[in-house]
């Protein structure tokens, strides 16, 4: 009998309406709170949201500065709630490894605790280089699990879309793709990655 090796994923779709007051959405939390913190953002900057979900964080940012505002996602109906919450913003259905921007269009992109998610992570590295701006910054918030609690997770999770690193090992990443590191944030269980390209 052939081993079923394909991933499975997180169905939020089915968690879309309901996702901000959830247990997911209250985790996240702390880690929306690095990103409104850290990010530097100027009025009229172009800003993509990677795995935007619900909208929160692009409605959070354009709450105090007039940016130009991007979402993608692969969820249906989380974008539908995130185009609700941000009518005048571009929300699309797209892969982050594969997107339809032009090359060095943004100047701040943005992925909160989607990373993990993404199916071919060096793939996403390649695209968020390619359609970021010279100078401009990418902000990964993600889990900051100690290391025995992160390969225990990743191992028990292998079978699932989902894998967690280390600020170091993110900066191993992406530095391979040509990114500069900038720093890491912490706080408690979140830690937010912060590069330029």
């Amino acid at each position: 009998m052939k081993k079923n090796t394909e991933k499975r994923d997180f169905k939020f779709d089915k968690r879309a309406d309901k996702y901000d007051d959830h247990f997911e959405g209250k985790l996240s939390k702390r880690f929306y709170s690095l990103l409104y913190r850290f990010t530097g953002l100027s009025d009229g900057d172009r800003v993509l949201d990677v795995g935007c979900g619900t909208g929160t964080i692009l409605k959070t940012f354009r709450d105090f500065q007039r940016i130009d505002g991007h979402g993608i996602d692969v969820e249906p109906n989380m974008l539908e709630v995130a185009r609700r919450k941000c009518p005048d913003m571009d929300i699309r259905e797209c892969s982050c490894e594969n997107t339809p921007y032009e090359d060095a269009y943004f100047d701040t992109l943005t992925a909160c605790m989607a990373y993990h998610h993404f199916p071919d992570k060096e793939a996403f590295e390649k695209e968020a280089l390619r359609i970021l701006k010279p100078g401009g910054r990418l902000y990964i918030a993600d889990p900051n699990l100690p290391h025995p609690i992160r390969k225990l997770v990743n191992f028990l999770c292998r079978n699932i879309n989902g894998e967690f690193f280390s600020d170091k090992e993110f900066r191993t990443r992406f530095e391979k793709q040509g990114f500069t590191y900038i720093g890491t944030r912490k706080d408690k269980y979140a830690q937010l990655i912060i590069f330029q390209k």
